[in-house]
């Protein structure tokens, strides 16, 4: 038992995660709806996973946030921002002129018996008022991320100013309370070992289930709508983000090398945020500062979302294919707009994309019972755009980084801020020297 403990341990994580996709694709497969047996087995790893990336959230922006200073943070928001606005507009972009072709609508009808009620669109002067939380547990316990990001943020700089305060009281306090928190980080990521060795039998579960249960009679009748939107994809973690790397004069083979461990969680989970540490670890694989990844990868989950733009951008046209209406030039441009919005604020989260769905169609006057049409095949959807958008938070960190390095911001010394311990780092994914 110790012996195929030991080799389970050491086998490479990618081998790990993918043997239990293979497996479960293929058990799914075999029993069908019995499947739903390992259902249990997915939740679990699901539950590990959102138990600990609060934590992952909150304690690493703090840490990157009192290695910086708040010029520091200034000029990284500066140059994040953009790529997540000029990202997701171009995903959306991308979603339209591919469904354009494809016409993945064409000989469908409107549901029927469809029950969906269409969620408030917040303005973007609400979103912005919603980042400050009138009660910072109920926005914990409700996993608000913007919310979290702004009371982390805040958190930090004040830590921040009380380590560097002429006060020798307040600098003692400062330098108390960021020890703890570098403490509680270790704990978490001493914890985090566990879950991640638990992941691969985690999504051995999920992926049986999910191919288990999927109704196949659904996957045919919207199989150009799933085809177009995994092509989609393809081709903007493939085409589009190698074209941004290589502008900024990043390696782009030995870039997608370090980061397919994140790409293969994020596609089995279909949650963002529960690929959150993955994505973290392969941010260091790939050389990419903490003062940088720390910072991007938690602001990436609430602002970045490319894979969902896509879909927006996908579904627009879908909708409007099935209710036999022509979109004029000036109306795409108005869903690239609204769609890049919805983007902002999704939470990271399996299913978030059918609320932004409904979102979208509320304001482009399509109607919303076309979102119960896809929910039939959400899942097979959420695997690949919650890929895409994991795929654009680490090319975005990785840009800034290359950015902050070619300005002389980041040097050596700075890769060695990392404060996960290497025992608790897998042996498949090697800390960065």
């Amino acid at each position: 038992m110790k012996k195929l403990w030991k080799f389970y341990v050491n086998t490479s994580f990618m081998a790990k995660m993918t043997t239990g996709f293979v497996l479960g694709i293929v058990v799914g497969v075999l029993l069908g709806p019995k499947s739903s047996v390992f259902y249990p087995l997915g939740k679990l790893f699901l539950n590990l996973l959102q138990m600990i990336v609060i934590p992952l959230v909150i304690l690493p922006l703090i840490v990157a946030v009192n290695h910086s200073n708040p010029k520091e943070l200034g000029r990284i928001g500066i140059k994040i921002f953009p790529f997540y606005f000029i990202s997701t507009a171009v995903a959306v972009v991308l979603g339209i002129i591919l469904a354009k072709w494809t016409h993945p609508g064409v000989g469908l009808t409107l549901p029927n018996s469809a029950n969906i009620t269409a969620p408030d669109s917040p303005s973007f002067i609400n979103t912005l008022l919603n980042m400050v939380p009138t009660n910072i547990f109920q926005a914990l316990s409700a996993g608000d991320l913007l919310a979290i990001v702004f009371i982390t943020i805040v958190g930090g700089l004040s830590i921040l100013f009380l380590r560097h305060s002429q006060d020798p009281k307040q600098r003692q306090s400062g330098d108390l309370l960021f020890n703890v928190l570098q403490a509680c980080n270790d704990v978490v990521t001493k914890i985090l070992a566990g879950v991640l060795l638990y992941a691969p039998i985690g999504v051995f579960g999920i992926t049986a289930n999910t191919f288990g249960t999927q109704g196949i009679d659904m996957v045919i009748v919207l199989s150009k709508f799933i085809g177009t939107s995994y092509l989609g994809v393809i081709l903007l973690i493939f085409l589009i983000f190698p074209i941004f790397l290589k502008l900024f004069g990043v390696k782009v083979i030995q870039f997608y090398k370090d980061i397919k461990e994140a790409m293969l969680t994020a596609f089995v989970t279909s949650s963002s945020i529960g690929t959150l540490p993955v994505s973290l670890r392969c941010a260091e694989k790939n050389g990419i500062s903490d003062k940088v990844s720390r910072l991007t990868l938690p602001l990436g989950l609430a602002f970045n979302l490319n894979g969902t733009a896509l879909r927006f951008g996908v579904a627009v046209i879908f909708a409007s294919e099935i209710v036999g209406i022509s979109l004029s030039v000036p109306e795409l441009a108005t869903i690239v707009i609204i769609s890049t919005l919805a983007a902002v604020g999704t939470a990271g989260v399996p299913g978030a994309g059918l609320i932004g769905m409904s979102i979208v169609f509320s304001q482009a006057n399509l109607p919303i019972e076309i979102v119960a049409l896809t929910a039939g095949v959400n899942v097979i959807l959420d695997m690949i755009f919650t890929c895409g958008n994991v795929v654009g938070d680490l090319v975005g960190a990785k840009i800034v980084d290359q950015s902050e390095r070619r300005a002389g911001a980041i040097d050596i010394d700075d890769d060695a801020i990392a404060h996960i311990d290497n025992e608790a780092s897998p042996n498949h994914l090697p800390r960065s020297s």
